[in-house]
């Protein structure tokens, strides 16, 4: 089974930096699928949970006792994601306008056995999603993501975005609005 999060951390505070990767082990999954849902691709996602990763080991020090390791990385993890995501913004603002293909950026819903048209119609819906959520800021997409990928609630929302539950549930509400709004238009034009 391994030691405990309280555990590992106190080793790792006694100098055994081994220690750390079973806190890695236990917890990188979870925070993968939160970086990948956010950011909406493998490489940024793997950013995502290596910038969290470090910033906990440089800041485990002040790791309060009485929290709860994975809580504490998740919400480091989810200001990781906004970041990478507000760098995403700027670097694309700088660019110079141009028509962007949204297959290129389209996540296939897994499958054990698809057959073509079942292939279609994932690539299909995945890309109409990510073109939906690319008009969300990024609050509004975490908040989207934690409630309807991560099945969260609004108090672990407000927390994750260091926001009042009020807020977070706005945003949620916000990102549902414009998602459902940008679905609508773009099964129209389909």
């Amino acid at each position: 089974m391994g030691q405990t999060d309280r555990a590992a951390i106190d080793a790792v505070l006694a100098g055994d930096r081994d220690a750390y990767g079973e806190l890695v082990k236990r917890h990188s999954r979870m925070l993968f699928r939160l970086a990948w849902r956010m950011t909406g691709n493998q490489a940024d996602a793997d950013d995502v949970v290596q910038d969290a990763f470090l910033r906990a080991y440089q800041g485990l020090a002040g790791f309060e006792s009485r929290a709860d390791f994975g809580t504490w990385i998740y919400r480091i993890a989810t200001h990781c994601a906004l970041d990478r995501l507000a760098r995403r913004r700027t670097e694309q603002s700088r660019r110079v306008s141009e028509e962007t293909d949204p297959e290129q950026d389209a996540v296939q819903v897994p499958d054990l056995k698809p057959d073509p048209e079942r292939l279609a119609i994932s690539a299909e819906i995945a890309v109409m999603q990510e073109v939906a959520m690319r008009g969300l800021t990024p609050m509004e997409r975490m908040a989207f993501v934690l409630r309807h990928f991560e099945d969260r609630s609004t108090e672990e929302i407000a927390a994750a975005l260091n926001v009042t539950p009020n807020t977070a549930k706005q945003s949620v509400y916000r990102a549902v609005q414009k998602v459902r709004h940008r679905l609508t238009q773009l099964k129209v034009m389909a």
